[in-house]
């Protein structure tokens, strides 16, 4: 791919410059802002909800764009994302995402649980995290079971034999799956809002750091989970 096809401007979509320019979203993500959830809107609104110059960012992304070695060197770029048809595409969020989400979550309460057990007294936003991350867990856990279980095989089998009727359904289950990742993106502006950044205070135990080292983690994994779902696999089964 050409540097010139590589080229934004302050009215590309966010979400379209992460598809077209996967680093992209190191860059959006180090400067907070929001390419999955809140991906699907110009440059210049989601810059200028940062507060944010649009011209520095544009020369930074561009100069990013330049430097790249191109799409077709990036064989986890989105591009091959795109690329795929849907069962496989399907197969990689839950081998990559889901499962990532079943394992870590329930690993991460334990040490949320702990560390607000330890320091919940000194540092006061630990309880708050904990009733987060909770709810957090619990949604996410609950929104991944229903994707396989009643949506993923309703996308697959829709490809393979289209139904009027049964689209029309569909769309409106995707409505919903989009609400409950708004539903998660908001938690997790609320915690790491709370955690500064994921910065863990100077007296922070090794546990405590680690703590915050997986919620940020969890945080870029679920950014490039939501941003599959919403941004490349759902809009081929929405009108």
């Amino acid at each position: 791919m050409s540097v010139e096809a590589l080229l934004f401007s302050a009215d590309h979509i966010v979400s379209d410059i992460v598809i077209k320019f996967p680093k992209a979203s190191d860059y959006f993500r180090d400067h907070k802002i929001d390419f999955c959830c809140g991906g699907k809107r110009p440059l210049m609104d989601a810059v200028q909800e940062r507060g944010l110059d649009i011209d520095q960012v544009l020369e930074e992304i561009n100069q990013l764009a330049a430097k790249h070695s191109g799409l077709n060197d990036d064989k986890d770029g989105m591009k091959n994302f795109v690329e795929m048809d849907s069962p496989s595409l399907i197969d990689y969020i839950v081998s990559k995402h889901h499962d990532y989400l079943r394992e870590e979550l329930p690993e991460i309460y334990k040490n949320v649980t702990r560390v607000n057990r330890v320091h919940g007294n000194q540092d006061l936003h630990l309880a708050q995290l904990h009733v987060l991350y909770t709810r957090l867990k619990d949604e996410l856990l609950e929104h991944t079971a229903d994707e396989e279980e009643r949506f993923f095989p309703r996308m697959v089998a829709l490809e393979q034999q289209f139904e009027e009727s049964a689209s029309k359904e569909l769309q409106d289950s995707i409505a919903q799956l989009e609400d409950e990742h708004d539903q998660a993106g908001d938690i997790l502006k609320e915690i790491r809002e709370i955690t500064n950044d994921f910065t863990p205070p100077a007296h922070a135990c090794t546990t405590y750091r680690i703590t915050y080292e997986r919620l940020a983690e969890l945080e870029r994994m679920t950014f490039e989970h939501v941003h599959l779902e919403n941004n490349i696999l759902f809009p081929r089964f929405q009108a």
